[in-house]
């Protein structure tokens, strides 16, 4: 990835700041200068944050009708050439689903930060969960992959949120980070550097901005407004942006295309924190703020004799298939602890052939971590 250091929106410094807050400044170091939301709970303090300080870097804020309006308009305002993002909850994820596959085809750059919280439906606005892992994957008809980042610290709040604008750019892909309410209403300490990294879309004029020589490549995008005549369209199109939608082999290059772009390149984005993993042979597969619950039980178990280790998720999608195979290989059991009903679980079971065991919570409340050496115990 070719990175260039700016300076920061935030002067450098130690801040004390809500995980909503960090994501809203790591927006803001990213280059973010366009916000479109809805105010809901547990993700409105981002919101809240990005009406202060937009103004400040000459960004721009508007609070939309709804969650429909609101990703829209962060669409239209990517292909005006600005770094635009939403952040939302589980409730607004549902109605921002079908733009968001529009986004995939028309190979829209954007940022959706989902906060979760528990479901189903309204639910419990104040409570955490981890539930909008497989629709963040697979909520949008059709098949695509997506990028999807979990931080489980403030920190991350503010790094991760610069490493998905990137990825977003890099890869011309709307990204997610899924967080979760008590990460986003977790006060820590954020340590701002005063230069971070950023990758800012390629711009090549004459090139068609739907094509590429090769199957895995990134067309560099246009905006309206430099004089290029853009047709941007939902439809099955050509290099040029041209519906044809009876055309079959338009429609399997380009669907292999959107693909492969991010599958031929998932070594560059996929991201994983080992611990504890050279002698484990009982292994934890974690995520965001469960992660942390997971850590501390990895070091309870071998305090008491049991090598556990942790694998951590820093990035969901695309998974980290490699690295749980790896871990499989080693550990005579694995363990996923997740605040829903074993998403992740699930997705673990398919690249190892050791025993895995979900440890779900669904009532609202964090996994603490004698919960999970209490699981652990009980299943080896």
């Amino acid at each position: 990835m070719q990175l260039k250091k700016i300076k920061g929106a935030l002067a450098p410094g130690w801040y004390f700041l809500q995980g909503d807050e960090a994501c809203a400044e790591g927006a803001l170091a990213a280059g973010c200068r366009f916000y479109a939301g809805y105010p809901i709970t547990p993700a409105s303090e981002i919101m809240i944050r990005m009406v202060q300080r937009l103004p400040e870097v000459q960004g721009a804020f508007i609070q939309m009708e709804d969650e429909i309006g609101s990703i829209s308009a962060v669409i239209g305002a990517a292909w005006a050439g600005a770094k635009a993002m939403t952040a939302t909850s589980g409730p607004g994820l549902s109605l921002m689903i079908e733009a968001i596959g529009y986004a995939v085809i028309t190979e829209t750059p954007c940022l959706i930060v989902d906060v979760q919280r528990a479901g189903p439906s309204t639910g419990q606005a104040t409570r955490p969960a981890q539930g909008d892992m497989m629709m963040a994957k697979w909520g949008a008809h059709g098949d695509n992959e997506i990028v999807a980042l979990s931080p489980w610290s403030v920190q991350e709040m503010y790094d991760l949120t610069i490493r998905a604008f990137n990825l977003a750019e890099r890869f011309r892909v709307p990204a997610f980070l899924l967080a979760d309410e008590a990460v986003g209403h977790l006060r820590e300490t954020l340590v701002v550097k005063e230069e971070v990294e950023v990758f800012d879309r390629i711009k090549i004029p004459g090139k068609p901005p739907f094509g590429t020589e090769e199957v895995n490549g990134v067309p560099p995008m246009p905006s309206f407004g430099e004089g290029a005549n853009l047709l941007v369209t939902g439809s099955t199109h050509d290099p040029w942006g041209f519906r044809k939608t009876q055309d079959s082999a338009v429609q399997a290059r380009l669907t292999e295309r959107l693909n492969r772009k991010i599958l031929d390149f998932k070594e560059e984005i996929i991201q994983t924190d080992p611990h504890f993993l050279e002698d484990a042979e009982v292994g934890i597969v974690a995520y965001g703020f469960t992660a942390r619950a997971a850590l501390s039980a990895a070091k309870a178990l071998r305090k008491q004799g049991i090598k556990a280790g942790l694998l951590r998720l820093v990035s969901i999608w695309p998974f980290a298939a490699q690295a749980v195979s790896a871990l499989g290989s080693r550990c005579r059991k694995i363990f996923v602890p997740e605040m829903n009903r074993g998403q992740i679980a699930g997705e673990v079971t398919k690249f190892t052939t050791t025993p895995v065991i979900p440890l779900p919570k669904t009532n609202g409340e964090v996994i603490e971590p004698a919960e999970i050496v209490e699981g652990i115990r009980r299943n080896l």
